[in-house]
């Protein structure tokens, strides 16, 4: 007696078919389960067999044989439970062999017949959609991300018993199936908003340029000016996500089981603020089960680190690759992974290790140990942030004043403008964003006029800049002319520009 179950693994962010194949033969009763598989796979065993004794039904004393194929991939986690308890369901005649053709299911099994939720749902259904399934069968806790996508039939169910009704009852089962949850962004009602910052104009124009182009954005200053609460309410200024970001953040929530407690798909762009005792594994992603990191968690969103100089030197390391590629490479001896990184990195640091450098009426730190402190940021992490910005202490008449500021949702409309023009002067183009824009487009997209040029290579050579801050510069004083509705970069711009790298000119080589 021999059947067949589709179900599928995800590995990384992706999930690849597998065939569930199980076999019941005479001989001495044994259940083996082959197919390259992790020790809670092998598990699986022993939980289906207790839940179909507890659901009722009685397992005859055979020789069971499962394979999952193909055995080339390595197979983890407990979504095989349900696909298992469903084939030998097939092979021991309990439910025809047609009612599971053309369907895919994963879910954990407890002892008692209840059907858990696991990970990767979302890819799952994706790759079920890709294979042209009829159904797929997922635990009930899953069905908001599993009911997202169009196209294709969702069930959740609750325990072995609702999966025996489903596949014996073809009425029951389209009454279990789930409506499509309808994606729409989340207007998010922050409990934060700029209107709350008074002050500090220069920190807050750096953030609204770095907003408008996606640039990282770095904040020097003492212990209490505003920084952290500047970062804070970068999300509120920026642009409603669209479907296809949604998608991609949900993939990576998904592969962590993080959407259990979501609406569906995830709907707003996340904010990931790591504490400093991370380590490199945690902010890039891998492990002994290889999951995204903190960097792919803020994937369209903002990646705050505070107090950057507190993290270790190999954790801030890791950054470099991919600010500059937009993902995360992982490579392990049975295969490569790929997350996305397309974050904005939002970083705070104080001057010295006591915060008031360079006012020496109250900094009592000593030369080599500012030095020490400030280079625990290397040259080639800095190159790669494209706003650096002081941020002074607060005057009392300032925090004491009643000032209107202006709100998130004002901000919000120049940046959201700003992002309008980016995408639509690249239609067709791999990248969205001015921060994206590759140096060898930098001619096509941000051509300077002759005054523009001599003004850059003035630059150029009295700050002696590499040729990434030379870039980063030109990217940065286009978004800035998109803010000012400008169609090219003009010398305003540039010097805008400009006075973002003499920060770090000051305090790195000062």
């Amino acid at each position: 007696m021999f059947s067949s179950i589709l179900s599928a693994v995800v590995l990384g962010m992706d999930a690849y078919l597998v065939q569930v194949e199980v076999d019941l033969s005479d001989g001495l009763p044994q259940f083996s389960m082959v197919g390259d598989l992790s020790p809670e796979v092998r598990e699986a065993a022993d939980r289906v067999r207790t839940a179909l004794r507890n659901t009722g039904i009685s397992f005859p004393p055979k020789r069971v044989t499962v394979n999952l194929s193909p055995a080339h991939i390595r197979k983890e986690g407990t979504r095989f439970d349900l696909p298992v308890a469903a084939g030998l369901l097939a092979a021991l005649r309990v439910i025809p062999k047609a009612s599971v053709e053309n369907i895919m299911m994963v879910g954990e099994i407890g002892l008692n017949g209840a059907v858990r939720p696991v990970n990767g749902v979302l890819q799952t259904v994706m790759l079920a959609k890709e294979m042209g399934c009829s159904h797929c069968i997922i635990p009930k806790d899953n069905v908001e991300e599993g009911a997202s996508l169009p196209g294709i039939s969702v069930i959740g169910i609750r325990s072995l018993q609702e999966l025996l009704e489903c596949l014996l009852s073809p009425s029951y089962m389209e009454k279990q199936r789930e409506s499509l949850r309808v994606w729409q962004p989340k207007v998010s009602e922050y409990s934060v908003d700029f209107k709350e910052i008074n002050g500090q104009m220069a920190a807050r124009r750096a953030a609204e340029i770095a907003a408008a182009g996606m640039h990282n954005f770095l904040m020097i200053g003492s212990p209490g000016a505003g920084k952290t609460m500047i970062a804070k309410r970068i999300p509120t200024i920026l642009p409603l996500l669209t479907l296809e970001e949604s998608l991609e953040i949900s993939k990576v929530y998904s592969a962590c089981g993080m959407l259990l407690d979501q609406e569906g798909l995830v709907r707003a762009r996340p904010f990931r603020a790591p504490h400093h005792t991370i380590s490199a594994n945690a902010l890039a992603g891998g492990g002994r089960k290889i999951q995204p990191g903190e960097i792919s968690l803020a994937t369209r969103g903002v990646l705050f680190l505070d107090e950057l100089p507190e993290f270790s030197r190999n954790v801030l390391e890791v950054l470099r690759q991919p600010m500059e590629e937009g993902e995360v490479v992982i490579s392990r001896t049975n295969g490569k992974y790929q997350f996305p990184a397309h974050f904005q990195l939002i970083a705070a640091m104080n001057p010295c290790r006591c915060g008031f450098y360079p006012d020496r009426q109250r900094c009592s730190c000593l030369p080599g140990e500012v030095s020490r402190y400030i280079r625990k940021i290397s040259w080639p992490l800095l190159d790669r942030i494209d706003i650096c910005t002081e941020v002074s202490r607060v005057e009392y008449g300032e925090l004491s004043q009643k000032m209107k500021n202006e709100s998130s949702s004002q901000i919000r409309l120049r940046v959201e403008a700003a992002h309008k023009i980016q995408k639509e002067r690249y239609a067709g183009c791999s990248w969205q964003f001015n921060a994206r824009l590759p140096a060898a487009a930098l001619e096509r997209f941000c051509r300077l006029e002759p005054k523009e040029e001599q003004l850059m290579e003035t630059a150029f050579e009295k700050m002696n800049l590499s040729a990434r801050a030379y870039h980063r510069i030109i990217r940065v004083a286009r978004t800035i002319a998109d803010l000012d509705g400008e169609s090219r970069i003009r010398d305003e711009h540039l010097l805008e520009a400009i006075g973002y790298r003499q920060v770090d000119q000051k305090y790195w080589e000062g």
